[in-house]
């Protein structure tokens, strides 16, 4: 069975990609999506389609259409200027799309506010860590939590059980993820104090606070030396299998890419140009030619 997987606009068919379930991507051709009749992936936690951002003269995404399967970690690489960033921001809320629409979980959340995202169970990291520096690492994990009883004004005065029983359930949690990536004996100290990879992984831990369904990694392993990019991706699959998190990861390291993640989209230009498992990507002759070289090529049988 064929399922189209990728679209690329401004052709008179929309020149798409795909792949068999039992074989490297092949070409098809099929008519593109329009936003008057959208059709929705059955299975996909995230659906994107036609996408279009515009900095003055420059389309950083252009037409762009994807989805995202539920419970699986999907890597989304290309070269620089791409996209990538662009597309988790217009899919996060950090920007408002030109045109096109997000559909997550089936409903329409195109161009929301971060914090509606971060109520919808849907969460990001960034390129750059974005620690709060002079709170401890506990207290940057215990923001998160959306509709605390202690953020209303009042609470503290007359609700003040209760306000103390949700923060022990609060830094209660908190402890299990900071022990969960070794950072539990950090807790008390200022998060600026903590190195590269350890920003990361509070970063990671920070948004699983926010009991994310769909998780946007952007390049978590930049800066991070090896030992710690091993621990990382041990740490990624571990929340994942454990808190039945959807992540989609923009990374330009491809060892993770190809040992972390269950599917992989490459994007150019603002548009997907193919999608498949790991191993049907790699063998892709254009994506090797274009972002991967030869190390990941598989030779020809003779």
């Amino acid at each position: 069975m064929t399922t189209v997987i990728s679209e690329l606009p401004r052709t008179t068919c929309g020149l798409l990609l795909t792949a068999a379930s039992c074989g490297p991507l092949r070409l098809v051709f099929e008519p593109p999506l329009s936003r008057g009749a959208v059709a929705l992936s059955a299975h996909a936690i995230l659906d994107v389609v036609n996408l279009t951002k515009r900095f003055g003269g420059l389309t950083a995404v252009d037409g762009c259409s994807l989805d995202i399967g539920r419970g699986r970690i999907t890597g989304l690489i290309g070269p620089n200027g791409a996209g990538k960033t662009t597309l988790f921001n217009l899919v996060s809320g950090f920007l408002r799309p030109d045109s096109g629409q997000v559909f997550f979980k089936d409903e329409d959340i195109t161009g929301l506010p971060p914090w509606q995202m971060l109520h919808k169970r849907l969460c990001r990291t960034f390129q750059i860590p974005r620690e709060f520096k002079e709170l401890t690492v506990m207290e940057n994990l215990m923001v998160v939590p959306t509709k605390q009883i202690g953020e209303r004004l009042w609470a503290p005065w007359f609700l003040r059980p209760r306000v103390a029983r949700e923060e022990a359930v609060i830094r209660n949690r908190a402890r299990d993820l900071l022990a969960r990536v070794n950072l539990l004996d950090h807790a008390d100290a200022p998060a600026w104090t903590l190195s590269g990879g350890q920003k990361k992984l509070l970063e990671l831990v920070r948004a699983m606070m926010g009991e994310p369904e769909l998780l946007l990694l952007d390049e978590p392993g930049a800066g991070v030396n090896p030992t710690q990019m091993e621990e990382l991706a041990r740490h990624i699959q571990r929340l994942v299998a454990e808190h039945s998190v959807t992540v989609v990861l923009i990374e330009h390291d491809m060892d993770l890419v190809m040992s972390l993640c269950d599917s992989v989209i490459v994007m150019t230009q603002g548009r997907t140009l193919a999608e498949g498992a790991p191993e049907d990507v790699r063998q892709d002759a254009r994506v090797l030619e274009a972002y991967l070289g030869t190390r990941y090529s598989v030779p020809n049988e003779r």
